[in-house]
Order: C-alpha cells, then sequence, then structure tokens
C-alpha cells in the first residue's frame, strides 16, 4: 500500500492515523513525543516540530499524503498557526504529496442559516482569520501548481477519542453517567452539528485519494443538528441512565473565569457557536463520495461504551 504522513496526534490525528493503518497503509504520526501512550500497531512515531519546514520535508518524503491534523494550543493559534501552516505547504511541495488539511468552522465567523462550503471567509476574530488564512495559502499554492491540496471542514468533535477539547465530552459524559446535572456553554436549545470523530479520519483518508476533491474545502459528512439538550437526553438514553438537569454557565462566571483561564478567555471569540443556531451542511460531500455520517444511534453507543471504558 502507500505511506501516509499524519500531522499531529490529537484526537482526529490518532483516528486517521489509526484507519490508515488498518487499511493496510504505512503510516507515519509526526508528534512532540515519540512514544504514545497506546501504540497502534503499523503506526510510526516521530518527534519532530511540525513547523520546522526542513525536518518536516524530510519525514514526508516518499508520503502519498500528508494529512494535516496538528493545532498550535488554543492561546497560541495567532503566533503559531503561520509557521505550521507553511511548514505544510512545503512539505507538500517537496515531496509531492497531497495536503489533506483538517481545518474547522471558525473561518466563516458569524452566519445565518446553515454553512456551506461557498461561504466566504470573513471571519473577524484572530482565530477565525488565522484559520482562513492557512487554507487559503495552500488554496493559493493549489492553483498555481505547487502543491496539490484539500480542507476536510468539521464542526465540533464528538465521538470515542474526544476528551477535554469535545464540548460533549469531558465537560458533559462523566457528569451524566453519574447522574449529576451538565453545565454548558451558551443556549442549551440552540441547534449545534456534532462532526462524529471516525467520520472525520474516514473523510480525511477518503480524499486523500480523490483527485477530483482536490483545490477546495469539503464538510465532513454530519448527522442533523441537534439541541446540547437534546443530545445530553439521547446520550443518557443510549447510557441506559436517569435524564439529567442542563444548565446553561452563566455568561458573568464565564466572564469571571476567563481572568484566570486562558482556555475560556480564548473561547470568547467563539462564544457566537453555542448562542445561536450552528448548523453545518455537508451535503456536498454526501453526493460526490461514499462516506456518509455515521447513524446517530450507533455515535450515541460508541460514545457511552468509550467512556464507560475509561471509568
Amino acid at each position: 500500500m502507500s505511506f501516509h504522513l499524519v500531522v499531529g496526534h490529537g484526537p482526529a490525528g490518532a483516528a486517521t492515523a489509526r484507519l490508515l493503518a488498518e487499511q493496510g497503509h504505512e503510516v507515519r504520526v509526526v508528534t512532540r513525543t515519540e512514544h504514545p501512550a497506546a501504540p497502534v500497531d503499523g503506526v510510526e512515531h516521530l518527534a519532530l516540530d511540525a513547523s520546522d519546514p526542513v525536518r518536516l520535508a524530510e519525514a514526508a518524503r516518499g508520503a502519498v499524503a500528508i494529512h494535516g491534523c496538528a493545532a498550535p494550543p488554543l492561546p497560541q493559534w495567532s503566533a503559531r498557526w503561520p509557521a505550521l501552516a507553511s511548514a505544510l505547504c512545503a512539505a507538500a511541495e517537496d515531496s509531492g504529496a497531497v495536503l489533506v488539511m483538517l481545518g474547522n468552522l471558525y473561518g466563516y465567523g458569524p452566519v445565518e442559516g446553515p454553512m456551506t462550503e461557498d461561504l466566504p471567509l470573513a471571519a473577524t476574530g484572530p482565530k477565525g482569520r488565522v484559520r482562513a488564512a492557512a487554507w487559503e495559502q495552500a488554496r493559493a499554492l493549489h492553483e498555481a501548481g505547487r502543491i496539490r491540496a484539500v480542507e476536510v471542514r468539521a464542526s465540533d468533535f464528538f465521538g470515542p477519542g474526544v476528551t477535554d477539547g469535545g464540548h460533549l465530552a469531558a465537560r458533559v459524559l462523566p457528569a451524566l453517567l453519574q447522574g449529576r446535572p451538565v453545565s454548558v456553554l451558551g443556549d442549551p436549545d440552540a441547534p449545534h452539528s456534532w462532526t462524529y470523530l471516525p467520520d472525520v479520519a474516514r473523510a480525511m483518508a477518503e480524499l486523500a485519494g480523490e483527485e477530483s476533491a482536490w483545490g477546495r474545502p469539503w464538510h465532513v459528512p454530519t448527522a442533523p443538528a441537534l439541541p446540547v439538550r437534546t443530545m445530553v437526553e439521547r446520550l443518557t438514553a443510549a447510557a441506559g441512565t436517569d435524564p439529567v438537569p442542563v444548565r446553561r454557565l452563566s455568561p458573568v462566571l464565564l466572564g469571571a473565569a476567563g481572568l484566570f483561564s486562558p482556555l475560556l478567555r480564548e473561547l470568547r471569540e467563539v462564544r457566537y457557536q453555542f448562542d445561536r443556531p450552528f448548523v453545518v451542511d455537508s451535503s456536498a460531500y454526501e453526493a460526490a463520495f461514499t462516506v456518509g455520517a455515521t447513524p446517530l444511534e450507533e455515535q450515541l453507543a460508541a460514545t457511552v461504551a468509550w467512556w464507560r471504558e475509561r471509568s
């Protein structure tokens, strides 16, 4: 089979590397630490700084695809994303590998109605602008014939492997499994899209080999949007536990907590995603390719089982 380089070993990078290995590919993962807690057969780990263009290019030589799944810590996005994006593009140009960039929806900024891939990247906040700039750099190089690139955009991650960074993960699953109230950001009754992590990996793997996909962004196939309150109700049903109260975190308390938490401070820019409907339209992908969203009941059951195994 083929050699794939996966840059980053967070939830999406780990899931993508595991899937590619299961498909029989040779997989090398670039991380800052060489030995992961749970090694996967067929996955080699290489410790290096992915923003170093020379070393990343060396790691990518011979690869058919570079899967860009790394991201700096949220408070450091403005300072560190440009170097990381440039290194990914340089490695793709040096190696000839397809650059499959994992993106998100920050670049659109607040919009009215469902988000589609043809919306302008009109974010006004620094995190949205820096993510948009990373893709625009890759797209410009693709259009110039210097690299081949595609961006895979996902909404908030949900599912096995998603922990501290997920809005339906560490702040929700342990509480509901123990019958305790759940506290959430924003309006718990606003429709919200949740992208299932295994579907992210499947899309990353599929689009790496689909030449017709390259040169543009695609939304990962995502189940219909449901409010946080409904998702908590469905998760408790899947777990066979009693319903739990769902409470909105006070904006005043969040503001005060932000004085001490860099992460909460940074989330102010994207609070609109939870205060109003935040809905992704993935119909373009679903019409063009084979990956579809995993049925919601399967997502819920697998997520509950994964969290129970951790407890």
